[in-house]
This record gives structure tokens, C-alpha cells and sequence, in this order.
């Protein structure tokens, strides 16, 4: 039986693992639970249905509101420990467990996946911005196998690298539902409204998500998340286009071969690899269904109207703090995108110009430090852009 600690488990990621952990009790169980305190209720149940023994909220005020919830589902049974504040979702990663899934959104996931990784855990990995913005820092202690992706092209990836040796890979092939305005040229995007942007045609995601999904920011977040994972060259991590998000991502080998993950779009699947890795949890998911007519399509990204992957490549190949101020800048201009304060191509559009007017790093190797300051300094930078105070 492994032992689990969810991070974000009141979010879409830390619900659908806690519904893979409910179905296999005989395999997992839950020891520490963390969220941002904006659903006491359901964080309640979940802290009811599992017995987790210690509970994290970001929110100091939530502790007593918490525990009434906790009361009224479950008058009898034990109170778990309760951590508030900043520092509570670091602590609860620093659990001795065997696994801590990180679900958390943003950059503020890489504290704690940097103390997961000190206390020994293995990661399973859904807050990609841990790799991106500390890549060097988060490689530097992560032991073999430590580091295991939830994202589902990443999971893809590193289930079809098992058919053959690092020498014989020739290209990761990750694939992009296109998003919601697949099709659509540059000029087309202009009038785009968030009310728009957030209807994904396939993944039911988070808002932050969704949107970076329909700009392909989270496609080039991917292409430098992937490049990290299986130090795999920039230059040989290819996107490919597949609105029906059935094949999660492909690896071409050098003598021609191509082996593609294929499932129903289903989150579920890479949260069970990822806390399970490297077996195989039964029923995770549905299979495909072979007995009906079904047709792929496959199709190049379309760099001018979604210039987002390219911006992300110049990113992740300059390195150091580059990818720190890519990925905060991203975040200020979506919450401005989603307030109005931004139209949907001043998203990509402001990230390029913060991150070609960003400073060089100052010190040699870099530092968490250098990722906090990169982030400031950007986040900076895209509000001045924008004109938010």
C-alpha cells in the first residue's frame, strides 16, 4: 500500500485522485491533504472520506470553519491536525509518505515540490510550473524515478518511452487539442471574450488552465516541461495537432517507428500512473471502444496564430530565469485577460515582450532566490505593460 499526500485536492487533478484512490483502497491511502480553503465544504468530505490525519489551508482564517464542516459530516469521528498559513502546504509536502501528488496551480507549487523531494517522496507531478520556472533546482534533487508526470501528454511520453532506449529516440511528438478556436487565423482572434475562451471542446479544466490551453501557452509551458523531464533537446520536441485528444503524445524512434498513448480523454488514467508508477492501476479509466468507426486527425500547428510554443522554445532555450519570467508574466496577463482589463492576443503578445526585455541572471548557478526575483521582476513588468497598478 503507498501512502499519498494530495496537494490542490479540492481542484480538478486532487478530486479525480482522490476518486481513483476511493476505487483501490487496497492500494493507496491518504495521509495529508492541502488546499487553498475556498471549498471548506468539500475539503470536509474529503477529509471525512479518507481519515487524512493532517490537513494544510493557505487560508489562516479557514482552521475553525473547517473544523464545524468537518463536525457536522462527522460528529464522532477524530479531529485531524490542522496547519494554516503560507507555510502549511510546504509542511504537509514534508510528510513522510510515498507519494505527494502536486495539483497545485502556479509557480508557488515549487516550494513544495522541492520539500516533497527532500523528505524522499516520490512526485507526481500536475504543477508543471514546479519543472518550469525551477528546472535546475528541482533536477539538482530529484533522485531516479522521483519525478513522475501527471500531465497527460507527459505521462504519454514517458509510457511510450519504455519501448526502447534514450539512445534510440529521435523526437517527442506532443499533441494539441488545438483548443477552442482550432482553425481560427490571428485576425480571427481579436474579438475573442473569455466567456469564449473558456469553453475547451474536450478537458474540463480550471479557468487558468483553460485559457492557456486556448492561447497554447500551456502547450509551450509543456514543450519545456518535457525537454526537462526526458533531456530531450528543444530541437527534437515537435507539436502536433489532434482535436480529438485520443493519441496523448507519441515518441518517434530512430528507425522509423512512432508509438502513440492512446485512451478517451480521461484524467483519471496519468493520476493513477503517477501515483501508482510504474504499475498499472486496474480500470483507472474507460478503454477505447474498437467495436465502433472512429477517424484521427492530425494537423501542424499553426505558428502565427498561436505564436505561444515558439515564444515558450526561446524561453526554455535561453534558460536560467527566462522560464520563470515566461510563466509569471503568463499569469498576470491571463487575470487581466479574464477581467477584461486584456484583449486574448495581449496575452502572448505582452508574456514576449516581458520575456524579451528580461534582465540576465546575476548569479552563476541559479538559485530558488533568482526564481522569486525573476517573478517579482515580471510580474512587474507585464502589470506596468497592461496598466494594472
Amino acid at each position: 500500500m503507498r501512502t499519498v499526500v494530495i496537494l490542490g485536492s479540492t481542484g480538478s487533478i486532487g478530486t479525480q485522485a482522490l476518486d481513483v484512490i476511493a476505487r483501490n483502497p487496497e492500494d493507496f491511502r491518504v495521509v495529508g491533504l492541502a488546499a487553498g480553503g475556498s471549498d471548506l465544504h468539500l475539503l470536509a468530505q474529503q477529509a471525512v472520506a479518507t481519515g487524512a490525519p493532517v490537513i494544510a489551508l493557505a487560508n489562516a482564517s479557514s482552521p475553525a470553519l473547517f473544523l464545524d464542516a468537518f463536525t457536522a459530516l462527522a460528529p464522532t469521528a477524530p479531529k485531524p491536525q490542522v496547519i494554516c498559513g503560507p507555510e502549511a502546504v510546504v509542511e504537509v509536502a514534508s510528510l513522510s509518505c510515498d507519494v505527494v501528488l502536486n495539483a497545485i496551480t502556479g509557480s508557488i507549487g515549487l516550494r513544495p515540490t522541492l520539500a516533497a523531494l527532500a523528505a524522499g517522496s516520490v512526485v507526481a507531478l500536475a504543477n508543471k510550473e514546479s519543472l518550469i520556472v525551477g528546472g535546475p533546482l528541482v533536477k539538482a534533487i530529484a533522485g531516479p524515478d522521483q519525478l513522475v508526470p501527471v500531465d497527460s501528454e507527459h505521462s504519454a511520453l514517458a509510457q511510450c518511452l519504455r519501448a526502447g532506449r534514450a539512445s534510440e529516440v529521435k523526437r517527442l511528438l506532443l499533441t494539441a487539442s488545438g483548443g477552442p478556436f482550432l482553425g481560427k487565423s490571428r485576425a480571427e482572434l481579436g474579438s475573442v471574450t473569455p466567456e469564449q475562451a473558456l469553453k475547451h471542446p474536450t478537458w474540463s479544466m480550471g479557468p487558468v488552465v483553460t485559457i492557456n490551453s486556448a492561447t497554447l501557452m500551456n502547450k509551450g509551458l509543456e514543450v519545456i516541461e518535457a525537454h526537462l523531464l526526458f533531456d530531450i533537446d528543444m530541437t527534437r520536441i515537435d507539436v502536433v495537432v489532434h482535436p480529438q485528444s485520443i493519441v496523448h503524445s507519441m515518441v518517434e524512434f530512430v528507425d522509423g517507428s512512432t508509438i502513440a498513448q492512446v485512451s478517451p480523454p480521461d484524467m483519471r488514467l496519468p493520476i493513477a500512473m503517477g501515483i501508482a508508477w510504474p504499475n498499472r492501476v486496474a480500470d483507472a479509466s474507460p478503454a477505447n471502444d474498437w467495436t465502433k468507426p472512429v477517424s484521427w486527425d492530425f494537423r501542424p500547428l499553426d505558428d502565427s496564430a498561436f505564436p505561444a510554443v515558439a515564444l515558450a522554445r526561446e524561453a526554455g532555450t535561453r534558460g536560467g530565469i527566462a522560464p520563470a519570467v515566461f510563466n509569471a508574466a503568463n499569469e498576470v496577463c491571463v487575470d487581466a485577460f479574464l477581467t477584461g482589463r486584456l484583449p486574448f492576443l495581449g496575452i502572448v503578445d505582452t508574456v514576449g515582450k516581458v520575456v524579451g526585455d528580461a534582465p540576465a541572471q546575476t548569479s552563476g548557478s541559479l538559485t530558488l532566490d533568482d526564481v522569486l526575483q525573476a517573478e517579482t521582476w515580471a510580474r512587474d513588468a507585464a502589470r506596468t505593460i497592461v496598466g494594472v497598478a
